[in-house]
């Protein structure tokens, strides 16, 4: 008994301590990101306000302070959270799948498709309201996906051609998202919904994090589950097959995690590049290619990453809050030149 259990012991501490240090790094970055903005709040403020939320205690605090914490920066603070976290995640499942290290929800088109299913429910009215904005972009997350592999399949199936399948699909749904817009958005609507689709984090509010928490959630513990599947694919999905993976069974239920989490951010935020692409790769420098432990990593990293880019886009401009997918593409783009040029042998 003690021979069997003690190696089991030995496995279960790092694993403790590892998930209890990530959750406490991330429970700091969220605080940071309720306390840090454009006007900056005391963290007993903070403190205050929360209790008197959850726990219902009396502390005294200014109304607008407590509108300000409860009401826009936590919410805010979570969703950015919840919205890296899906990104990261969906970055590591493409990557693995396809065998690219450019695969991403972003350059595969995935988000574009979603972003214009948003679009189409928000402006055409399509499905005559029964149709929610999430599954509208639900929707065109899956048609996107669906015609992009269909034309990797019939330009030769390999994983560069479908990097360049999502390229054109990534145009082609973003020039009917453009269309939509200038047929039949007016100009306030018009404005709104462009600066929507460049991450806007500045209307998500509290229903929103009781969507995108399940979504992400969802996501995570399928990542979790399959990820010594997503090893078995880093050598090719025969291989994968070799080796007892039920290869089909995998692929759908990891792009449907993938779709789910990518429609279910582009309908609350837009559409926020590069944290997909750039996040996997830092981490596979910190923790390996092994999917065991590159999963919880990029979850918990994505999550940091658009935190601290959501506190630097309220507080870049004074007076102004920048889009978020702005400053996540100012720092994604040299990480991606930098991704082009190391891997370009491979690519």
């Amino acid at each position: 008994m003690t021979v069997e259990t003690a190696p089991v012991r030995s496995t279960l501490r790092p694993v403790a301590f590892w998930g209890l240090s990530g959750v406490a790094v991330l429970l700091v970055a969220i605080v940071a990101g309720v306390v840090i903005g454009e006007t900056p709040l005391p963290l007993a403020t903070v403190g205050a306000v929360v209790m008197n939320n959850l726990l219902s205690a009396e502390f005294i605090v200014d109304p607008i302070d407590a509108g300000i914490v409860w009401s826009y920066r936590l919410p805010r603070t979570l969703i950015a959270a919840a919205c890296g976290a899906g990104l990261a995640l969906s970055g590591v499942v493409l990557q693995a799948l396809v065998r690219n290290a450019l695969a991403d929800p972003y350059l595969l088109g995935v988000s574009a498709g979603a972003g214009t299913g948003a679009v189409a429910v928000t402006i055409l009215g399509l499905g005559g309201g029964a149709i929610g904005i999430s599954a509208g972009a639900f929707g065109g997350a899956t048609l996107a996906f669906a015609l992009v592999a269909a034309l990797a399949r019939a330009a030769g199936g390999g994983s560069a051609q479908l990097v360049l399948a999502g390229i054109a699909g990534s145009q082609l749904f973003n020039a009917l998202t453009a269309f939509f817009i200038a047929k039949s958005a007016n100009a306030e609507q018009a404005r709104g919904i462009m600066f929507w689709l460049l991450g806007n984090l500045s209307g998500v509010r509290w229903p929103d994090v009781w969507l995108a928490t399940p979504a992400v959630g969802f996501g995570f513990l399928a990542c979790l589950w399959f990820t010594r599947a997503m090893d078995a694919f880093s050598f090719g999905a025969s291989s994968a097959a070799s080796l007892g993976i039920s290869v089909r069974q995998v692929q759908i239920v990891l792009i449907g995690a993938v779709t789910l989490m990518t429609a279910t951010m582009v309908s609350l935020v837009g559409s926020i590049g590069f944290v997909g692409l750039v996040i996997p790769h830092a981490m596979r420098f910190v923790v390996g290619s092994r999917h065991g432990r590159l999963v919880p990593a990029s979850a918990l990293a994505g999550a940091l990453f658009l935190i601290a880019a959501d506190i630097v886009s309220r507080i870049l401009i004074a007076g102004q809050v920048v889009p978020i997918g702005v400053v996540t593409a100012l720092v994604g783009a040299p990480g991606f030149a930098m991704i082009l040029i190391r891997n370009r042998r491979r690519l």
